[in-house]
């Protein structure tokens, strides 16, 4: 049982890694770490329970758009997901398995929410102080906080103004019953897509408030038989298999993303056919038609969407948000509502705060990152003036055709074996090169810029400047290449 810290006591914990998060990234290092002998380590999690992003999204619909047998740990397969894309309560269910099967929850520290992270040269340790005046100390730092971790809203005058119920669609009101009221959904992604036709069945009425519209393909999901997952239980070579397969069908779509908008033709033709045959309502049609090329945006799954949006209760609204009143939301006129959704994604591009963490002579990541024109790391984990920091899920290494479980075990298996090289050598710390980072970023910008989600779309894949910090612009098999050896060469100790 964890005990709060009692006041005044500022006395750090000592460990050998302190790792932040506790979703995918965090708890697959941590059971990384104890396959590999290293038991002193600490998870910090600013909530009251695991699961990350699965823990937080729980909305009606809410699924993972990648198979589960890939979208899961390849040294903990899951014999008996249910279905083909699995819900949030079943990955969330599997987290928490994983963590309890692995012995992990001791080492979790629940409550904990870090507000500063500063690299104390002298010691070459990392001194992480949380919000309740709980302070940990680590030779090294592996911050696996995610992409998807903070909600972001869109800037509209008024948007506290409103009088009824407001919510993020990542923190769900289910205490908030929507049948028979009057619901205004602000934002068209991942998340509308999928919450949308089930909030529709019982509103009164969805102002459904779109500014791009996503393109959304057919979903392939089924349910997976008892049988079928008894025989994957039984003889684990089959799953395998099963896993293989998924793995190189998702992995051959890069190509799609990579050659350019000319190739995604053909896939937005397909689309359109779809939506002609959901939609009879021409009107509608060019509505919820996207005019850009499919890919620079992200592309959806979901087969009850359109007609979601075909029924009578749904208003499609284009024109542009004026403002959020005490009573509704305006555009052209004012539309009155009980309830306002905002559905508009995550502080993707902001990576982290300015203020939280501090590496070398003092220097503030988040304000080195503002002045670069955007988060950068060297393979999304390593940064200059940071020693021994190594951040999981970080600058580009998203991906828009495969599962981001894959880029973690890269990842991760990357950051073990700069931890060998720390306790092998003579070094305290480890930190990239200046040259070495620069010269990756570079050409990450030159391949970005021949794919498809430069073709001129806007998308929170971009930032403000037009610059993609966000997606990996290869394959993840080519990502793995390049993370399977820790090259020491492109490394140094701070003093040399």
């Amino acid at each position: 049982m964890e005990l709060a810290p009692s006041a005044g006591d500022t006395t750090p914990a000592h460990h050998d890694v302190i790792i932040i998060g506790t979703g995918f990234a965090g708890l697959g290092m941590a059971m990384r770490l104890r396959r590999d002998g290293v038991e002193d380590f600490v998870l910090l999690e600013r909530a009251a329970e695991l699961g990350g992003t699965w823990r937080d999204n729980t909305y009606p619909g809410c699924a993972c758009d990648v198979p589960s047998h890939l979208y899961s740990y390849s040294f903990e397969p899951n014999p008996r997901w249910s279905r083909m894309y699995s819900g949030w309560s079943e990955i969330l269910d599997y987290l928490k398995g994983c963590a309890h099967r692995h012995g992990l929850l001791p080492h979790i520290r629940f409550n904990a929410e870090v507000v500063e992270a500063r690299w104390d040269e002298e010691h070459a340790l990392w001194r992480v102080r949380c919000a309740d005046g709980r302070r940990f100390e680590a030779p090294v730092l592996v911050p696996a906080m995610g992409a998807l971790s903070n909600p972001a809203f869109a800037d509209i005058p008024g948007r506290d103004s409103f009088a009824g119920p407001s919510f993020h669609s990542a923190h769900w009101r289910h205490d908030l019953p929507l049948d028979g009221l009057r619901v205004a959904v602000i934002g068209s992604g991942a998340s509308a897509v999928q919450f949308l036709p089930r909030i529709a069945a019982g509103a009164a009425r969805v102002d459904y408030y779109q500014r791009t519209p996503p393109w959304v393909l057919p979903k392939p999901d089924r349910a997976i038989a008892p049988a079928e997952q008894e025989r994957f239980e039984r003889q684990p070579w089959r799953q395998r298999l099963w896993r293989f397969g998924i793995y190189w069908a998702l992995e051959s779509r890069v190509l799609l993303f990579l050659r350019g908008p000319r190739v995604m033709k053909l896939l937005g033709s397909l689309v359109k056919k779809e939506i002609a045959r959901r939609i009879d309502d021409p009107a509608l049609r060019a509505k919820i038609t996207p005019g850009y090329t499919p890919g620079c945006k992200r592309i959806l799954i979901a087969n009850d969407y359109y007609p979601a949006l075909a029924r009578s209760n749904v208003q499609v609204i284009t024109e542009p948000i004026r403002g959020i009143t005490e009573r509704g939301v305006v555009g052209d006129v004012e539309r009155e509502v009980d309830v306002i959704i905002h559905a508009t994604g995550f502080k993707v591009q902001e990576g982290v705060p300015p203020g939280m963490f501090f590496g070398r002579d003092g220097l503030d990541l988040g304000e080195r990152w503002a002045g670069q024109g955007g988060p950068q790391a060297y393979l999304g984990s390593c940064i200059n003036g940071f020693p021994n920091l190594f951040m999981l899920v970080g600058p580009n290494t998203g991906l828009g055709h495969s599962s981001m479980i894959f880029m973690i075990e890269s990842q991760i298996e990357f950051v073990m074996q700069a931890l060998r090289a720390l306790r092998q050598g003579r070094a305290r710390s480890l930190e990239v090169k200046a040259e070495v980072e620069a010269g990756y970023n570079e050409g990450l910008r030159r391949r970005l810029g021949r794919t498809v989600w430069a073709s001129g779309c806007r998308s929170w894949y971009l930032n403000a400047s037009g610059r993609n910090t966000a997606l990996w612009p290869g394959s993840t098999f080519a990502f793995r290449r390049l993370t399977r050896r820790f090259r020491a060469e492109q490394f140094h100790p701070p003093s040399s």
